[in-house]
């Protein structure tokens, strides 16, 4: 597996990382055996990038990687974030006050069973804390040999800015596809001045570049895409068009549809490391194999011009609220 620079900050990882919240939540019930073996197996397949949060689960996603990663720290760079209010193990609105900041560094390091946190995200930027104040927080517990790399999660460009004068941001980390091209106005020029390296997660759009979902109905009531507007109604039917030129490009490349989803964002910059998250082991064979996949420029062109804009925005208003704040 090839490495990748995440920005100018000298953090350096596996091209491709691997998104561990489904194993714990949103997709449906999770199956620890299992997706600790897909864990090691991204070790075995170079990948040594891995993404969790305190929320997932809340906290089981954090135990399930510190168990999966127990004698292998040294193999792996772990990022994870902070920035959510639970109460009785249920996510109740955003809570980036520097107490809290510090608090939750010391349970995840508990929880994942090592010294310093390798990449730490706020993972919804908080209106009622200046992110001067959030990021000189993230910034005492790098001082403190607890955190390494600091990163931000859906913020917005003016943000960023001001994040990245109280501390040196390395990493941004937001949801970017090839249905999801939102970033490309504002934030990633703003990132790119920056020096600051990108994190794309639902690279494969949620799974619905895979090609493999045929209709709404195929989720379960415990799938939270049954709720995700691009998912519904008309806008399913208009997306699905888009999930039939990527089978063609593949096709022509010897390639399944999430593979040249994945390979379209490594062309895109150096700098991103996309991290498609999954739960089985044949999927993450199959996604890790993009990274030696090279679309010819004619193909990269198409997919530029027609995916320009997906049907349906990301989330519901309330979510969508949370987001490039």
């Amino acid at each position: 597996m090839k490495t990748s620079n995440l920005g100018s900050s000298g953090l350096v990882v596996s091209a491709l990382g691997l998104g561990c919240m489904g194993m714990s939540q949103a997709y449906g019930k999770g199956n620890d055996p299992e997706s600790i073996k897909v864990i090691h197996r991204a070790l075995e397949l170079g990948i040594n990038f891995f993404d969790t949060a305190e929320v997932y689960g809340p906290y089981k996603n954090e135990e399930l990687l510190g168990r999966a990663l127990k004698g292998k720290r040294e193999q792996a760079v772990i990022a994870t974030k902070f920035g959510f209010n639970i109460e009785d193990g249920v996510m109740n609105g955003v809570n980036s006050h520097p107490k809290n900041i510090k608090k939750v560094a010391e349970e995840s390091l508990k929880r994942l069973g090592i010294e310093v946190i390798d990449l730490f995200y706020q993972h919804r930027v908080d209106p009622s804390v200046p992110i001067e104040e959030v990021v000189g927080a993230m910034g005492e517990l790098v001082a403190a040999g607890k955190v390494k790399y600091l990163g931000l999660s859906e913020a917005g460009a003016d943000t960023i800015r001001r994040a990245h004068k109280e501390h040196p941001i390395s990493a941004l980390q937001s949801e970017y596809s090839l249905w999801e091209r939102g970033l490309e106005e504002k934030i990633i020029p703003t990132i790119k001045e920056l020096g600051i390296g990108l994190v794309p997660f639902c690279p494969i759009g949620r799974g619905f570049l895979t090609g493999q979902i045929k209709s709404p109905d195929d989720f379960g009531d415990d799938d939270f895409r049954k709720r995700d507007p691009r998912f519904q109604g008309e806008n399913f039917a208009q997306n699905m068009k888009l999930v039939r030129l990527v089978e063609e490009i593949g096709r022509k490349n010897g390639a399944t549809p999430s593979q040249v989803a994945i390979a379209w964002i490594l062309k895109q910059d150096p700098s991103y490391v996309p991290i498609p998250g999954t739960k089985r082991l044949t999927y993450l064979e199959e996604n890790s194999a993009a990274a030696d996949l090279d679309l010819p420029p004619d193909d990269i062109e198409e997919l530029n011009s027609i995916f320009a804009r997906t049907s349906g925005p990301r989330y519901e208003p309330k979510n969508m609220a949370m987001v490039e704040r």
